[in-house]
Order: C-alpha cells, then structure tokens, then sequence
C-alpha cells in the first residue's frame, strides 16, 4: 500500500547535459550555452505559474539543476495565460516575441517528453489556457 503524500524521490529520466542536448538540438541551438539560457528562462517563468502536486512531479522528473530552477522560484498571484507568459518571458529578456515563443516551444518539448502524458495532461488542466500548444499538443476546448 503506497501513502500519496510520501516523499516523491528524485529520479529524472534524463541527465542535464543530455536535456541541454535535446534543446539544442530540438531548438537548433548553435551552442550548449544558448540551450542551457533558454531551459533556464522557460523554467524559472514555468516555476511561477505552476503549482501543486503537478509542480512537486515535475520536478521529480527532470534532471537535478533543471528542477532546482524550476522550483525556486515564487508562484506568480495572477497566472498568465500561454501567450502572457511569452510576452512576460520576451519582458524580462528584452528578446523578440518571435525568438522567446521558440525558446518556449524547445524547452518545453522537453519538459513534455520528460513529464509523460499523464502528468503533462495534469500540468495543463493547472495551467490558465494557452499552454498547450508551448508544449507541442493541441489546443483543445472544454464544452461550456
């Protein structure tokens, strides 16, 4: 009999070198630094609009330093929704719309892949709408 509360134990599936490849790659980064500012940006912005056991999970699963930057930081009060949240990422960088919503798209493909889609369907029911699609699925409307 497992108790839900238990401490989640830190088992990523992935190293950060190798989550830092996959953005690059993913991203078409021309170096390992370009990567590893766009994982930190997407992530730190990620870490104040998540919350709850769906933040605690996320964090389990990815690498050590990823989830750190993930879970330092303070949840926002008003959560934005997905294009917010490239606006408020695009604010704080100074960078074109353009270039921040592909940052997103790279990093957050790998948080995705990382997550499992049980997890990622939770992550998005948390999420103000939007997100979807800065994950790589599609956007779907709940029926009024």
């Amino acid at each position: 009999m497992s108790d839900r509360r238990a401490p989640l134990q830190h088992l990523p599936a992935m190293t950060y070198e190798h989550l830092l490849e996959k953005v690059r790659q993913e991203g078409a980064y021309p170096t390992r630094e370009k990567a590893e500012a766009a994982v930190h940006l997407v992530l730190s912005g990620l870490g104040r609009q998540l919350t709850g056991d769906e933040r605690v999970e996320l964090a389990a699963r990815l690498p050590l330093e990823a989830a750190r930057v993930l879970t330092q930081q303070i949840p926002d009060t008003q959560p934005l929704t997905g294009w917010g949240f490239v606006k408020d990422l695009a604010a704080r960088t100074g960078a074109p719309l353009g270039t921040t919503r592909w940052d997103t798209g790279s990093v957050l493909g790998a948080v995705a892949a990382l997550s499992g889609p049980d997890l990622l369907s939770r992550i998005l029911d948390r999420l103000p709408s939007g997100y979807a699609l800065l994950f790589g699925r599609a956007e779907l409307t709940r029926a009024a």
